[in-house]
């Protein structure tokens, strides 16, 4: 086995959406060089996003790609190095922390926690089988193998139905399907899709089952008020029910309540020297400008804490 290289940091940012970047944007500027870990997705959740219209100072509807990226350039213009890995294990209980990567391992002076979230699951018989043969998270990635089919979204949050209008460019055919009578949506995103032709709505119902051979091709569906079931033909499901923090890394080593990091007013752990921002903290807004800000935030504190 390859030998691991050694690495000594002032900071490392473990996690590159929102909050990470600008972590790293800020302590950059400050110039303690700091090194990010991009986990699997550079970026994270907001790469998913077909389009960003509500962030300041961009009034133009934008990709969560493009946007990111935007992101990443300015923090690298500041001296940020960007490492397209993964932290496969964090050791807090000494200092510098201990942080491994495949092929690396850090040892970082400071740390800021930012690994974000991932989509929540059915969790339901036939999902797990049929995920990448019609059951997606990720309309951007995936509506355009769609092209000309029914298909179904499952949620009422903003982030369903936008991805739901974002999908209406391909199908045929979108019905959300949501357990409540009435969207939890913005109001923006409602008035949207409830005008739009392609969008159909599915009241007080539930999946109960995702049904196919090699792809999808029905969903079984249950109303939660009379209970009654019924099977209905579809050629994809899109499924956003919300998200859960990636706390994996930490668990048995912080604290955690619903697997979130609780940090003080000013983004610091229990742990002195460990600073946490984004949706790994934040399981109540999950908006792309709250994530950057607490960035900037955790951010402002470690720079404050070195002085």
């Amino acid at each position: 086995m390859k030998e691991k290289s050694q690495q000594n940091t002032k900071v490392l940012i473990v996690g590159s959406g929102a909050a990470g970047l600008s972590a790293a944007i800020y302590t950059a500027r400050a110039e303690l060089e700091p090194v990010v870990l991009t986990g699997p997705t550079l970026g994270g959740q907001i790469t998913l996003t077909a389009d960003v219209e509500n962030y300041p100072g961009v009034p133009d509807r934008i990709s969560g790609t493009e946007l990111i990226m935007r992101f990443v350039d300015q923090a690298e213009k500041f001296g940020a190095k960007i490492d397209y890995a993964a932290a496969e294990s964090i050791d807090f209980s000494r200092r510098p922390f201990v942080v491994e990567t495949d092929s690396k391992v850090y040892h970082a002076e400071n740390l800021i926690l930012a690994t974000g979230s991932k989509a929540v699951a059915l969790d339901v018989p036939g999902e797990k089988e049929l995920t990448g043969a019609g059951v997606s998270y990720c309309a951007t990635c995936d509506g355009a193998f769609f092209r000309g089919k029914k298909v179904a979204v499952v949620g009422g949050g903003t982030s369903a139905v936008e991805e739901a209008i974002f999908l209406t460019r391909f199908v045929e055919k979108v019905t959300i399907i949501h357990r409540r009578d009435q969207l939890r949506a913005d109001a923006a995103a409602q008035k949207a899709a409830k005008s739009n032709p392609k969008i159909e709505f599915l009241w007080d119902t539930v999946v109960s089952e995702v049904i196919g051979e090699d792809f999808v091709e029905a969903l079984r569906v249950k109303n939660v008020k009379s209970g009654a079931e019924k099977v209905i033909p579809f050629e994809g499901v899109f499924v956003f029910i919300g998200h859960r923090p990636v706390s994996n890394l930490y668990e048995g080593k912080l604290t955690l309540e619903n697997g979130q990091i609780p940090v003080d007013l000013h983004m610091r752990t229990e742990v002195p020297g460990v600073y946490a921002a984004g949706e790994t903290v934040d399981g109540e807004y999950r908006q792309l400008i709250v994530s950057a800000a607490q960035g900037a935030q955790a951010a402002l504190t470690l720079i404050k804490d070195l002085a």
